[in-house]
């Protein structure tokens, strides 16, 4: 017997996503991810001023806007030919580094853990499948009273973020050539007081409490697994002593490591809502047409493949390609990555506050050239982040976007071959088509965003014009 569940939307994430599973006899035999949320960045962003992205690509997330500032001012480094100070090199990482750190605890605690442990009888965790709580009452106690502690620690992470950037979210600390204001002895010393908490909490509590969750459910560090292919961009560049990145991007296919080679980066958009479909193309080349009535689409995200595969990418790919953490490729794995890295996150940012040096130049000023092309990529909360521009007479000609969530929530490319989220849903086990737990477990072990991954809602209804004078 067969049974096609919708879960749409899909909650505990941002964004809209809506995911179908085909299950029969107790089993997920197939997935389709469907990004149910038009973006359209890049045809806001064509004819403006190049500098103008980095605050504008800030806005297709306020979990993530970080990680488009960094890699919005990279692409136009690249593109104008221009490198930051090493100061302000440290300031960009540092505010990357502590939203990195709010993003992997809140999506433990906050979106993840609602799956495993039994929450109070109230909102935000009611409603809820009231199905496989395996926790005794000792650790669902302890689980929970980590979740509200976890709730004041990254409200100070943002903290940190305001005083070096100036807000948060949508920080106005990220530039090309750098940052915009310098670092003082006072904001050092309160970053560092918080950071030392932060390294306390996730040695002593976040990461216990996922391996809790592993030895309760050990059957997850055997579900959902994809592809087995991975991919990362450069972690926090130009840090170490030679000018090279913390972990130097790199892929995984078939098993093998590789250099990554981001020319072999192409978009499929044969079951996505855009047009043309003159086959893959490379982001540089690509566009962002929408087409609703296209035949066999089911989703606002487009296909990323590298060589043509499907990859997966984030903490879990980052340990596989810098060989730490290589226990396996499930549900569990990716929890337990991600935790790791956000362990690691805090050991830098620590040092990096260490290494600032006041007074010292933050920004290096640059000129729009009249014509240029960039690229700036970047190893986000969720994975590879890739900005594309193009600028003709000084202005932007084409930008273009390939979010983590675009790799990992993709539809079917060209092939026919499926995204790495649903390859990963293949083979899960699913008690109850009413109640599938399951299902969730699997998906938000990859962290989604689908504000970022998908490219207005569609409506056939009737449309409203409000004027506001």
């Amino acid at each position: 017997m067969s049974e096609r569940v919708m879960i749409s939307p899909v909650t505990r994430l941002n964004g809209f996503w809506r995911v179908d599973v085909l299950i029969e006899d107790g089993i997920v035999k197939d997935a389709w991810s469907s990004g149910i949320f038009f973006r359209g960045f890049e045809l806001i962003l064509e004819g403006r001023e190049p500098r103008d992205a980095i605050y504008l690509t800030e806005r297709i997330c306020g979990i993530c806007s970080s990680a488009h500032g960094m890699a919005s001012s990279r692409a136009l480094e690249n593109a104008c030919g221009v490198e930051a100070p090493r100061n302000g090199v440290l300031m960009r990482n540092l505010i990357f580094a502590v939203d990195m750190l709010q993003n992997h605890i809140r999506h433990f605690y906050l979106l993840a853990v609602p799956d495993f442990v039994e929450g109070p009888d109230m909102p935000p965790f009611l409603p809820r499948y009231n199905v496989d709580f395996r926790l005794s009452k000792s650790a669902t106690e302890r689980i929970m009273a980590n979740y509200l502690e976890s709730l004041k620690l990254t409200r100070e992470f943002m903290e940190i973020q305001a005083n070096l950037g100036g807000k948060s979210p949508h920080t106005h600390g990220i530039l090309a050539g750098g940052a915009p204001v310098a670092p003082d002895a006072d904001k050092i010393r309160y970053s560092l007081s918080v950071v030392d908490r932060a390294r306390k909490f996730i040695t002593e509590k976040y990461i216990p409490d996922v391996y809790t969750l592993g030895e309760a459910y050990p059957d997850y560090y055997e579900i959902g697994k994809g592809h087995g292919n991975f991919l990362i961009y450069d972690l926090f560049p130009q840090t170490q002593p030679d000018g090279g990145p913390v972990h130097k991007g790199g892929v995984m296919i078939d098993g093998r490591l590789e250099s990554l080679d981001i020319g072999a980066i192409t978009e499929h958009v044969r079951f996505s809502w855009f047009s043309p479909e003159d086959g893959p193309r490379k982001p540089e080349a690509g566009s962002t047409h929408p087409d609703t009535r296209k035949v066999d689409a089911y989703s606002w995200v487009k296909a990323p493949r590298y060589r043509g595969k499907a990859v997966e990418t984030g903490p879990l790919a980052v340990q596989w390609i810098a060989r730490g953490y290589r226990r396996g490729i499930s549900v569990m794995d990716r929890h337990v990555a991600r935790a790791l890295m956000t362990k690691e996150t805090a050991e830098l940012i620590r040092e990096w506050l260490l290494s600032l040096e006041p007074g010292k130049p933050v920004f290096e000023p640059y000129e729009i050239p009249a014509e240029a092309e960039g690229v700036g990529a970047v190893e986000a909360f969720r994975g590879g982040l890739g900005h594309w521009v193009k600028i003709e007479g000084r202005r932007i000609a084409r930008y273009q976007i390939v979010t983590p969530s675009a790799w990992n929530c993709s539809p079917r490319d060209d092939s026919g071959q499926r995204g790495a989220v649903e390859e990963a849903l293949v083979g899960t086990p699913v008690k109850d088509p009413r109640a599938p737990i399951e299902v969730g477990r699997v998906i938000r072990s990859f962290d989604p965003c689908l504000a970022c991954a998908a490219h207005v809602i569609r409506s056939d209804g009737s449309r409203e014009d409000i004027r506001i004078s």
